[in-house]
């Protein structure tokens, strides 16, 4: 029986209305979506723990009750740490608030005379472009309540991934015909063990970047050196756009504690002496080597992630576009896709040699090995 051949454009119009509609629904979903994004993640995460205490003859239920219990202590040490800088930084805010107020004058005066824009109309063009932001900050902020609000499935969706992952899995195999069972065996183990090691050596590497921060903003003496070397660990995930932020915050808190520019110098050569390390050192070695993704696409998705679903989904995009490069790279009629998010450039056009050598595995990957 021949098949019907569509043409081009009607092929395209159905799969550029497919996109549009299930944009339209992770928009208007978000709310029950973010929080299970972030639990698919974890229970990645978990997954190689609750195989060990299983090996160990623990039942299925008490080994992931008992992941999920080790994770929550991780996770509440952190929050403990970081909530106790937040309240040394809570106390001394009047203070910093008061000093604030006193350099925005000094800006607005220095303003007046070098440009004659005039204190009021100054007002006006920061209140205009304040206003202009309230959709976006709206946004971000019912995205952040309604997370906070659904938080506490987290663990009921974490459980029950974990307690159904026998039962995902042999969905998936049964999707697919019988014959391609042994390529979906192996493609959902490859792209399973490439996940867990991105998403480790992301950890490890938040770690070291928050311990260079640390110790660069205590040499230099900046108030809150820890807390703001976290903040910009946490914030070094977003690529490129969480950097600069990450270099704004001590930048300011120099400039409103401290006199002359001096400080405020040395943090931005000592950031972008860090930055040199990671990009150079710390995310090959460390950082999966199978998922690192282009600068292009990295800004264009954590750009188009916060459209979506605020700053939740600057956090979630690169992780999910990671597992998207994943898939691309092991199904034949999506690597070309694949070749496009990664960060090989090719050096001759297509029919010739693509990109690098081969690169040796990560840390993160010696890791998720070991545990096999």
């Amino acid at each position: 029986m021949q098949t019907k051949q569509y043409p081009f454009y009607f092929k395209s119009t159905v799969i550029l209305f497919g996109v549009i509609l299930l944009v339209y629904a992770m928009a208007v979903l978000r709310g029950i979506l973010v929080p299970f994004a972030f639990a698919l993640i974890i229970a990645i995460l978990l997954n190689p723990l609750v195989n060990k205490f299983q090996k160990k003859g623990v039942g299925k239920v008490f080994a992931i009750i008992f992941s999920m219990l080790i994770a929550l202590l991780v996770f509440g040490g952190i929050m403990y740490f970081i909530s106790s800088q937040v309240v040394g930084f809570s106390e001394s805010f009047p203070v910093l608030k008061d000093k604030l107020y006193e350099l925005l004058n000094q800006l607005q005066a220095w303003v007046h005379s070098k440009f004659g824009i005039s204190i009021a109309k100054q007002v006006g063009l920061i209140n205009e472009a304040l206003n202009s932001s309230k959709g976006l900050v709206g946004q971000t902020l019912g995205t952040a309540l309604t997370t906070l609000l659904l938080v506490f499935i987290l663990p009921v969706y974490i459980f029950l991934l974990l307690f159904y992952k026998t039962l995902i899995l042999n969905f998936l195999y049964e999707t697919f015909a019988e014959k391609n069972s042994a390529q979906v065996a192996d493609v959902l183990q490859q792209t399973k063990s490439a996940i867990q090691s991105y998403m480790i050596g992301l950890l490890i590497e938040a770690l070291i970047v928050a311990a260079l921060n640390s110790t660069a903003l205590l040499i230099l003496g900046v108030k809150y050196a820890i807390l703001l070397g976290l903040i910009g660990a946490l914030l070094n995930m977003l690529p490129y756009i969480g950097g600069l932020i990450a270099i704004a915050l001590p930048v300011l808190m120099a400039t409103v504690t401290k006199d002359g520019f001096s400080t405020q110098l040395g943090i931005i050569i000592a950031y972008i002496i860090i930055q040199f390390i990671d990009n150079n050192f710390l995310i090959p070695k460390i950082v999966s080597s199978k998922v690192q993704i282009n600068a292009l696409v990295s800004i264009l998705i954590v750009l188009l992630g916060g459209a979506l679903w605020g700053v939740a989904g600057m956090f979630l995009s690169i992780p999910f576009v990671a597992i998207l490069k994943i898939i691309c790279d092991r199904v034949d009629g999506m690597k070309p896709l694949g070749k496009l998010l990664g960060d090989e450039i090719p050096t001759k056009h297509k029919g010739l040699v693509w990109g690098r050598r081969k690169a040796k595995a990560s840390l993160s990957e010696t890791i998720i090995n070991d545990t096999k």
